[in-house]
């Protein structure tokens, strides 16, 4: 039997503040264990909490973002339950008027656009972390109390594929927002996916089986594709899937039962009698969308606008912040955008990637890539000296021009030298201009690497096959 995939998401996005959502404890990452715990996190008597502006301006950049109602007035509410990692016995959240509901975000898949719709997103505090260690567990209560927005979405996704696509989609828009800095492994964006399989042609949805805390896109598409072949191999034996609570084992390839849904869990929500309503005004959240960075959409389209770039190169681009940055502030300086995205997804990429580094921490300025790139443009080096060349001032950020001429890297591009060189290819090959002259181009080819050969790559390889061709004329 055939099946339709129903997906939908809950996205958690640590937001990126100094302070915690309700008190002024910090909300360093990776700070010694328990060193960053407040009083008001940790709910000791006649504590109060108060809002994180920082992380409401994050939350109304985000709804915009995502085509959102955004709401004027905030309301918290108490989600009432007892866990180990929640130290006050509820946590502070907006259950009945989130911040921003009925938005939508387009993505593409095999280069087709898709609407996504968004119910809602929330803000509300983090839990602490626990650390298992075989069977004792610890707590680490830095984390307990971090900014969150919690991300839902309408169950419109229908592949693995659609459900990457989206959390990419997201991540992009909160590291270019700067609003998150979107890392998954790190827990700072982590992905709940609910699934369920339904006849084709039906329109009762089949009973849901939620994946918790996906900590990486590509183990996602692993556990979405695991879970409808399980799903499907129990319809097929005429079996029920049972709403539970699944995690996936990437080293077992496999979703793995953590707890059943017997019953709704109630949390008791009630509204938050320590924070009152506040209004925001209209030019407050005016003004915090005035201060919003470059979407990843906006960027899109201007590359393919204004640069001429294509898909695979956009896609590559987007997929890092920093990256984006360092090409468009080269790109102010250079006339030939498209050597410039090839030597930085080429040359510049591949070095980061072996250094294990990012285009913030390497000494090259994007001026100097500039002006690398334009003496490739105009003949002075060649294609293989930009990479000599690149080798001796990644890391001293010397200038390339300068530098190539210190290193004798220049190529030649003397007329008369030129030709010397060419018939003296010529004659050790006149066996070769029979061939030239019926046509077979690799002959020209030959001759012209014999140019290069001699001239150890310094002469200009245009200008040498240009030369080339007219001498060749000439007999």
């Amino acid at each position: 039997m055939k099946y339709e995939v129903i997906i939908g998401l809950e996205i958690h996005i640590e937001t990126k503040t100094n302070t915690k959502m309700f008190s002024s404890a910090s909300s360093l990452f990776d700070a010694p264990a328990n060193s960053n715990v407040s009083v008001v996190d940790m709910a000791f008597p006649g504590t109060l909490p108060t809002v994180n502006k920082k992380a409401v301006q994050n939350a109304i950049m985000l709804g915009h973002a995502l085509n959102m109602e955004i709401d004027d007035e905030l309301h918290f509410d108490r989600k009432n339950y007892f866990y180990s990692d929640l130290p006050k016995g509820y946590q502070i959240t907006q259950q009945r008027r989130p911040i921003g509901s009925n938005g939508y975000l387009d993505i593409y898949v095999n280069d087709t656009k898709k609407r996504i719709r968004i119910e809602r997103i929330h803000m509300e505090e983090d839990t602490a972390k626990q650390i298992h260690l075989g069977e004792v567990t610890l707590i680490d209560y830095n984390r307990a109390g971090n900014p969150l927005v919690e991300l839902v979405t309408e169950p419109d996704l229908r592949s693995a594929d659609e459900a990457m696509a989206f959390v990419e989609a997201v991540r992009e828009i909160v590291t270019f927002l700067e609003i998150s800095d979107g890392k998954m492994e790190e827990g700072s964006l982590r992905c709940d996916v609910n699934i369920s399989l339904r006849p084709v042609g039906v329109s009762k949805f089949g009973n849901k089986v939620e994946i918790k805390n996906m900590n990486s896109i590509s183990n996602i598409g692993k556990a979405i594709e695991t879970e409808i072949k399980r799903q499907s191999e129990l319809l097929d034996k005429g079996l029920e899937v049972e709403s539970e609570t699944r995690r996936y084992d990437d080293a077992l390839k496999d979703t793995i039962t953590m707890r059943k849904k017997d019953e709704s869990v109630d949390y008791r929500y009630i509204p938050e009698g320590n924070i009152l309503p506040i209004s925001l005004s209209k030019e407050f959240i005016d003004a915090t969308i005035r201060e919003m960075k470059e979407l990843p959409s906006v960027k899109r389209e201007r590359y393919f606008e204004e640069f001429k770039l294509n898909a695979h190169e956009v896609n590559i681009l987007l997929q890092d912040k920093d990256l984006t940055s360092y090409f468009d502030e080269a790109a102010r300086d250079v006339k030939n955008y498209k050597t410039l995205i090839n030597w930085v997804i080429g040359e510049f990429s591949s070095y980061l990637n072996k250094e294990g580094k990012n285009a913030k921490s390497v000494a090259l300025s994007p001026q100097n890539t500039s002006k690398l790139v334009n003496l490739i443009d105009n003949g002075t080096i060649s294609n293989s000296q930009a990479r000599e060349l690149f080798a001796h001032i990644i890391e001293t950020n010397e200038d390339p021009e300068t530098k190539a001429k210190a290193l004798n890297l220049m190529q030649v591009s003397d007329t008369y030298f030129i030709l010397s060189i060419i018939n003296e290819v010529i004659n050790e090959n006149l066996n070769v201009i029979d061939d030239i002259k019926a046509g077979k181009d690799r002959a020209m080819g030959f001759l012209v690497g014999q140019v290069m050969k001699k001239t150890k790559g310094k002469v200009n390889p245009a200008l040498a096959s240009k030369l080339m061709k007219q001498e060749i004329d000439k007999r």
